[in-house]
C-alpha cells in the first residue's frame, strides 16, 4: 500500500501559499482519482483509494510543516508501509523554478524543515519525494514570508499545470517505478 503525503500547513490562512503546494497536489490527485480526502486520522486528513491500480492513502498532515514527520511516522506504522518503496512525499522547493518538478528516491532535506522532521522521525532519508519548484526567494525577503506567501496570477496558472504533471508523475512512480518517472519528469 502506498502512502502519498503532501506537505503543508493546516488552516485557511495558509491555503494557496507556496509552502502548501504539497496539499494542492494531493487535492489534484484526489480529484482526478475520485478519492475523498476528509477522514481525520494519524494527525492528518486522509483518503483511501486506488491510484495506478494500487491501494493508496492520500494524506495532508495537520501537524504544521515543521512536525510533518509525526504524521508520516504514524501513517507508516499504522499501514505497515515500507518507507523506502511505498512512501511518496510532495513538498515545495525554493531551489527550483516555479512549476519545475524534481523526483528523488532519497536524499537530504535540502534545508526544508518538513523533510528534516520526516527524516528525523523515520531515522533515514530513503523515501521517494516529488519536489515542486516554487521559485527562489527574492533578495532581501525573509524565507518564511516568501514560502508563506501566495503565487501571482501567472505563477498560479503555471502551478496548476505543475500539479497535474506531479499527479501524472506519481502515477508513473507507482506503475513503472521512480527511475522511469525521474527520466520523464526531471
Amino acid at each position: 500500500m502506498y502512502v502519498i503525503v503532501g506537505l503543508g500547513n493546516p488552516g485557511r490562512e495558509y491555503e494557496n501559499t507556496r509552502h502548501n503546494i504539497g496539499f494542492h497536489v494531493i487535492e489534484t490527485l484526489a480529484q482526478q482519482e475520485k478519492i475523498s480526502v476528509l477522514e481525520k486520522r494519524h494527525k492528518a486528513i486522509i483518503g483511501k483509494g486506488i491510484v495506478a491500480g494500487q491501494k493508496c492513502i492520500l494524506a495532508k498532515p495537520q501537524t504544521f510543516m515543521n512536525l510533518s514527520g509525526e504524521s508520516v511516522r504514524a501513517l507508516i506504522d499504522y499501514y505497515k508501509a515500507d518507507a523506502a518503496s511505498e512512501l511518496i512525499i510532495i513538498s515545495d522547493d525554493i531551489s527550483l523554478g516555479v512549476g519545475k518538478i524534481r523526483i528523488r528516491k532519497k536524499g537530504s532535506a535540502g534545508g526544508h524543515n518538513g523533510l528534516k522532521n520526516i527524516i528525523a522521525n523515520l531515522g533515514h532519508d530513503t523515501f521517494m519525494r516529488v519536489r515542486m519548484g516554487v521559485g527562489e526567494k527574492p533578495q532581501g525577503w525573509d524565507l518564511a514570508d516568501y514560502v508563506l506567501g501566495r503565487f501571482s496570477a501567472e505563477e498560479r496558472e503555471i502551478m496548476e499545470e505543475a500539479a497535474d504533471h506531479a499527479a501524472d508523475a506519481i502515477r508513473m512512480m507507482i506503475e513503472r517505478g521512480p527511475d522511469m518517472a525521474m527520466n520523464r519528469y526531471n
